[in-house]
């Protein structure tokens, strides 16, 4: 349906957009939704943009300022459906000028605004007052020789091309950051205009940043093959627990000697088995990884060690195990706290003497085999409990190493996120915008029980559940609202652009109890609420009804009935 701007018309009122806006100060946070916010002085944006002209030039920054602003645009298009599901596309298409206004970034006077989304036409006609990029201009860089609202115009492109589903482009016909009377912009598709592919150029990564780019991933590629060599490479990681198992385990890897990794489900055993194995003077030999637990203990000494043909019903021909396959090589045993006792037998036996005999079979064949075993559960506990045999606990215990759980390596979770993120993209081919900022930090709350496995499968459930160019919600990630520490309690803004403190909010049920002790009667109480709702709405009744929550004629009979207003006053 095709909508249309007109001059006399009024924005929405600000209220749906202003209720979104959390202080979180005492974390020092600052959220729009589910977006975290900065609120930063000018002069310092202004400092910024002068060293960023002088070190990269002026078509340089002016690019680098257009995709800044283009981010932006794409976050508040998608937010803008999302706050106004049941208002006409004019009403939910202004929610981007209004928070343009809103950031305190520019105050925007729409003067045309065609738009039809089944068509695809769209034309706007915008002014721009008191830009704030304009105002660097006059207090750091002067009058330029072109128009200066770069930031501002990534938006709104990125905005409206996000709002209408296909690509629009503005541009600031003038400026008074260029000495114009005024800052004007004019939106179309880009196919309207002639020098749309020049100005998407602006839109692209700068040839310098795709050199140093380049330049890094050749250096990565290098650091990677250094420390594979070097032992630094296990996984994904940077914190300091994480880095501390690695630094440890590196002194191992070499070596010959068994490791017994600790630690919870999840939490990424194999991979660092497979970096061990990749460290040592072993890596060009098969790495064979085995879960005990998922093998019944009637199967797993053939699975283990081989069978020959005949050796039970079934054993139609004989069939290396798990470890001459892996001869030469690693092998890795998870849940290694399952085996049986007469597996745990044998396996000591290859431990201590370097050979195996197949079930049924009574040639004994050497192996060379280095062992890695996991286990989430304690097996000094297993011990004491007849469960798990003592000489091979001690032969398996030399070099135990305790993985820590992801609650302990907070500043992985980003990390970890962003590679599954990439995994899951390439896997359903679609991009999302990644984790909104409120979804990152529930990500950093939330105790996480099962551990890397757990975000893994948690990443992949929020890519699916959203559409590509639109950030993953915390409500995405998990199908029920996972318990999460608080930090602390938000604060907000009210009608009147005052901070009410989240603590008030919070415990919401203290001024009932006030109420309760202070002796006030509930009549008392409705006439208070009633007079303060006809103050605020300039006693108009329909809008106090309104903010009361009542019908008019509802709150018209109960003014009657106190005599806060006489009958003649309310019609």
């Amino acid at each position: 349906m095709a909508t249309s701007y007109k001059p006399h018309l009024q924005y929405s009122d600000y209220h749906d957009l202003t209720e979104q806006i959390r202080f979180q100060s005492t974390d020092g946070k600052i959220w729009f939704a589910e977006q975290r916010m900065l609120l930063m002085q000018v002069s310092a944006m202004a400092t910024f943009r002068r060293e960023l002209v002088n070190t990269l030039g002026i078509e340089r920054a002016k690019g680098f300022f257009l995709r800044m602003g283009y981010q932006s645009g794409l976050k508040d298009a998608e937010l803008a459906r999302k706050l106004r599901p049941h208002n006409n596309e004019l009403d939910i298409f202004l929610v981007g000028p209004q928070l343009h206004s809103l950031k305190g970034m520019v105050k925007v006077k729409p003067i045309q605004i065609d738009l039809d989304h089944q068509k695809g036409h769209f034309y706007g006609e915008l002014e721009w007052v008191d830009s704030f990029e304009v105002e660097i201009c006059q207090t750091e860089l002067g009058l330029m020789h072109e128009p200066a609202c770069w930031s501002l115009l990534g938006y709104a492109c990125a905005y409206s091309s996000s709002f209408m589903r296909r690509e629009i482009i503005y541009r600031e016909v003038s400026c008074r950051g260029c000495g114009d009377e005024r800052c004007l912009i004019v939106g179309k598709p880009a196919e309207e205009w002639d020098d749309a592919e020049h100005f998407k150029s602006y839109f692209k990564e700068d040839p310098i940043i795709e050199e140093l780019y380049d330049l890094q991933s050749r250096l990565s590629s290098l650091q990677n093959d250094l420390d594979q060599q070097e032992g630094q490479y296990y996984g994904i990681g940077q914190s300091g627990a994480y880095k501390k198992v690695c630094k440890t385990i590196d002194k191992a890897a070499k070596g010959k000697v068994s490791v017994l990794l600790l630690g919870e489900t999840g939490v990424g055993k194999e991979v660092i088995a497979r970096s061990v194995h990749q460290r040592s003077e072993r890596a060009d030999k098969p790495f064979v990884a085995v879960n005990c637990a998922a093998i019944p203990p009637d199967l797993i000494e053939a699975e283990l060690f081989g069978v020959e043909k005949g050796a039970y019903t079934g054993a139609h021909q004989a069939r290396a195990g798990r470890f001459e396959r892996a001869n030469g090589g690693t092998i890795f045993l998870d849940e290694v706290i399952e085996l049986p006792p007469r597996a745990q037998a044998t396996l000591l036996r290859v431990l201590q003497e370097g050979e195996l005999e197949r079930v049924g079979d009574s040639h004994t064949r050497k192996i060379d085999v280095r062992v890695i075993a996991a286990t989430n559960e304690s097996l000094a506990d297993a011990v004491e409990k007849g469960r798990f045999r003592a000489d091979l606990y001690y032969r398996l215990n030399v070099f135990p190493v305790q993985i820590p759980p992801l609650r302990e390596r907070q500043e992985d979770i980003p990390l970890l996120a962003e590679h599954f993120l990439r995994k899951s993209h390439h896997a359903y081919q679609k991009r999302t915008l990644g984790l909104s900022d409120k979804a990152l930090e529930l990500c950093l709350n939330y105790h996480w029980p099962g551990n890397i496995r757990e975000l893994e499968n948690v990443i992949e459930r929020g890519v699916i559940l959203t559409d590509s160019n639109e950030s993953i919600s915390q409500d995405a990630l998990f199908a029920v609202s996972p318990e999460i520490i608080e930090t602390s309690c938000d604060d907000r803004l009210n009608d009147f652009g005052t901070i009410v403190h989240g603590s008030d909010i919070a415990t919401g049920g203290d001024w009932v109890s006030q109420i309760l002790t202070s002796g006030v009667s509930l009549e008392e109480v409705e006439n208070s609420l009633m007079r303060r709702a006809m103050d605020d709405a300039g006693q108009n009744v329909s809008e106090a009804a309104r903010r009361l929550g009542l019908t008019r004629p509802a709150l018209a009979y109960r003014l009657k009935k106190s005599g806060i207003l006489e009958a003649s006053e309310q019609h």
